[in-house]
């Protein structure tokens, strides 16, 4: 179906976007990862005279929302970390997928490499070091855990009234690093691509392929959109199946987040300027909001 409804879009007619595909509404739930590649679409979207919103949203939100169509587009679905929370909208089809937008990402339990070499290297471990680990589990913000969560609930684990502490993403990296000067245990929500993979010598844990799937979470990052967006609006829809990233290149655009400080579409500003060859592939059949040519308009704003 969205081979059928893009082909339309590159036909070699400019025509302007309907005036309902102006605002494109987004969201993201807080991550640095989706934080980055969203401020991408953002710029872009910008630049080709749209006028595109993010909201700060829980994932059981953002699903709803897109059901309810109240947002367009999310570019965040981790597969298979957040199967549970899309299966039912999948099902009665009130969120469509668009395309895969990265491969080779990872997403299980994390320690760090003390915690490792003490003898923690599988899930069934972690019920042998109790009190070292105060009996906790440091996930991100709510809404985000439910994988940790069913692990507590799995007899076999032997995890009976440990706690899954949740705040963000930057509350669970920064009580990673407090504990890791003291060598104190501490398990969490691990995941790459992050700079967390290189700010921290981290390990991941075996035996989660029952939650997060096999080879430690291997995930794929998919961009979705509410029911019916991709035909009302073609021209977004374009660039959307267009708009594919690599781990390289969203550890740098994180990198610029979580190091230099910059906000989501400075980083990604910074991060075409270093490799602006991106644009041609990203823009390839994509016009501007009025009809013009995409890929002329955005350089010419971004001065690439």
């Amino acid at each position: 179906m969205l081979s059928i409804l893009l082909g339309t879009v590159a036909l070699p007619v400019l025509a302007a976007e309907p005036e309902a595909c102006k605002v494109v509404r987004m969201a993201e739930p807080g991550w640095n990862d989706l934080a980055f590649t969203t401020g991408v679409a953002l710029t872009l979207l910008k630049a080709l005279g749209y006028e595109p919103q993010s909201s700060l949203l829980g994932i059981d939100v953002i699903y709803l929302s897109l059901k309810n169509k109240d947002l367009d587009v999310f570019l965040g679905y981790w597969d298979p970390a957040m199967v549970t929370y899309y299966k039912p909208y999948k099902e009665e089809g009130s969120v469509e997928d668009v395309v895969t937008n990265l491969k080779g990402a990872k997403y299980t339990f994390a320690v760090p490499a003390y915690v490792w070499e003490a003898g923690v290297k599988d899930f069934a471990d972690l019920q042998k070091f109790p009190d070292q680990f105060e009996k906790k589990l440091y996930g991100i913000e709510p809404g985000s855990n439910q994988l940790m969560i069913d692990a507590t609930k799995d007899q076999a684990l032997g995890l009976d009234g440990w706690e899954v502490v949740e705040s963000s993403e930057q509350g669970m990296l920064a009580e990673v690093q407090r504990r890791a000067k003291d060598k104190a245990f501490i398990v969490f929500q691990g995941w790459a691509p992050h700079p967390m993979n290189t700010a921290f010598d981290i390990r991941y844990l075996t035996g989660g392929d029952k939650f997060y799937g096999p080879d430690f979470g291997a995930a794929t990052v998919s961009t979705q959109v509410r029911k019916g967006y991709l035909k009302e609006c073609p021209n977004v829809a374009r660039l959307l199946s267009n708009l594919t990233f690599d781990i390289a290149f969203e550890n740098k655009g994180m990198g610029y987040l979580m190091t230099d400080g910059l906000s989501p579409e400075e980083a990604a500003v910074k991060a075409l300027a270093d490799e602006p060859q991106r644009l041609d592939a990203w823009l390839e059949g994509v016009t501007a909001f009025d009809g013009k040519n995409g890929r002329d308009m955005v350089k010419a704003k971004l001065s690439l």
